[in-house]
């Protein structure tokens, strides 16, 4: 009996071991837009302009392809819409939840798990995804990019946790993402610093007028008093 305990236990820790060591990912290459097993952010036209923390965001298979939706019941596969990836976060394979069966949960929520819906690898999460999201409506604040790589990281149960939503998939590329390179930087925040200087210098410009109208009749006025003073003074002369 004890044997076969440990047989058990030295079989499930085998599979765990091997499931890791027979994914050697490649190197991320950002020249031919490949990073594996990455989350990935570009700025968005417009959007990002007047609010550069938004952008839109993608997961990546294992092979590096970018999988994006940005568009009703449509997941683009290696044609990150929006522009090159302006930045990324490499994600740990060993905090996801791998169950080869039901009682093969890594994470606490196994139940919740098996009930969303389990996978096997990292691409296969993703297919699961995919084939969900390819009968979605696309809405911007309800179903959108985020909410995709969301669905994705539940499937894997990322860091044992089941409760990805867009508020936290932003919050994890925004505070723990890095840049591609200076240029990716520069693209998202020249926008932004640009239109923010042309509505300072409007808004500047608007003040100065508005004070030099202000003197102006305030000199107008003590330019009509003191007329009204000197014609009285005149007068009773």
């Amino acid at each position: 009996m004890a044997s076969t305990v440990v047989y058990d236990i030295e079989h499930v820790s085998s599979i765990q071991r091997i499931q890791h060591e027979l994914w050697p990912l490649d190197e991320i290459d950002p020249k031919k837009a490949k990073f594996p097993c990455c989350l990935v952010w570009t700025p968005l036209p417009v959007v990002s302009w007047l609010a550069p923390f938004i952008g839109h965001v993608g997961i990546c298979r294992e092979d590096g392809a970018i999988l994006d939706f940005s568009g009703s019941n449509f997941i683009n596969i290696d044609n990150f819409a929006f522009g090159v990836v302006a930045r990324y976060i490499q994600l740990d394979r060993e905090q996801c939840c791998f169950p080869p069966n039901l009682a093969g949960h890594t994470c606490n929520n196994g139940y919740n798990h098996a009930e969303y819906g389990t996978s096997i690898t990292w691409d296969d999460a993703l297919r699961s995804s995919v084939r969900y999201f390819e009968h979605k409506s696309y809405n911007l604040f309800t179903c959108n990019c985020h909410s995709f790589v969301a669905n994705c990281l539940n499937r894997l149960c990322y860091g044992g946790s089941m409760g990805w939503n867009m508020i936290n998939v932003a919050s994890l590329v925004l505070f723990k993402g890095h840049w591609v390179d200076s240029m990716s930087i520069l693209r998202s925040f020249l926008p932004f610093i640009v239109l923010t200087g042309v509505t300072l210098m409007l808004s500047w410009g608007g003040i100065l007028a508005f004070v030099k109208e202000i003197g102006n009749k305030q000199i107008a006025c003590t330019t009509q008093l003191t007329s009204r003073t000197l014609f009285r003074g005149f007068a009773c002369g």
